[in-house]
């Protein structure tokens, strides 16, 4: 059964789409501002993640709009996992691999990469579609309050890391723990009550919005961005403590 698309779904994702990836596009272009490098591997660098973001959406978007993930049956494979994985998956060998990407995302100032999760805020629309009554609460309340407190908070939290206020790296572990916390749950639920093999909730009303577009350019494009972005927060806290750590140890005198 094919679900009826509310239009004022489909006006906020068109809205929501392109401010999401003005934001990561501005990660990166702020990155190659600030990277070591020469200007050629600045560009050059940050021209290839560019096209790489922007081809991203493109596939996704393709993707959603020929209901390749659309989940017709309570024998469909849960495929949506396909389009949320293989992007972090290529992400992490980027920067794994090319020491130009690593260092490039690494001089991306770590209060911006937490401020950037403000779109989280979007996941209001869960809210929204849950009290019009096209989203079951299992899947709507957790995900919907989840990603708006992470939004919210990522604000606050980005504040204090720039201000370098007494608490602001523990801040910053917690909310970087919950706003994961929250998308694991999100994509859980997710599956559970959409149809599918993995759907064991929800059988009155079934989450056919998740993997029917536009909404499904959540779990396909937002999610793994949030999670990408979280992964850059506790890298570079770890990195920086250890820092700390090290640099505590050297001013040590000997004994």
């Amino acid at each position: 059964m094919t679900p009826q698309i509310p239009t004022y779904l489909l006006a906020f994702e068109l809205t929501l789409r392109p401010l999401v990836a003005a934001i990561a596009l501005g990660l990166i272009w702020m990155g190659a501002a600030r990277m070591e490098a020469s200007a050629q591997t600045r560009y050059t660098t940050a021209g290839a993640l560019s096209a790489a973001l922007i081809a991203w959406l493109a596939i996704a978007q393709y993707l959603a709009v020929t209901n390749a993930y659309f989940a017709a049956g309570p024998t469909s494979p849960p495929t949506v996992l396909l389009g949320l994985l293989t992007p972090l998956i290529i992400a992490f060998a980027g920067v794994r691999l090319s020491e130009s990407v690593a260092r490039l995302v690494g001089a991306i100032p770590l209060p911006w990469i937490v401020a950037a999760q403000i779109y989280r805020v979007g996941g209001a629309i869960f809210l929204v579609l849950w009290a019009d009554g096209r989203l079951p609460w299992q899947f709507a309340l957790p995900a919907g309050i989840g990603d708006v407190s992470t939004g919210c908070f990522a604000v606050v939290v980005a504040a204090r890391l720039a201000q370098k206020a007494g608490g602001a790296r523990a801040a910053a572990y917690a909310w970087n723990l919950f706003g994961i916390a929250d998308l694991v749950v999100a994509v859980t639920m997710g599956a559970l009550t959409s149809p599918g093999l993995p759907h064991l909730l929800a059988f009155d009303a079934p989450n056919l919005l998740i993997t029917s577009y536009p909404l499904v350019m959540v779990p396909t494009f937002a999610v793994p961005l949030a999670l990408m972005l979280h992964g850059l927060v506790l890298s570079r806290l770890s990195r920086e403590a250890n820092s700390a750590s090290r640099l505590a140890l050297d001013a040590k005198p000997l004994a």
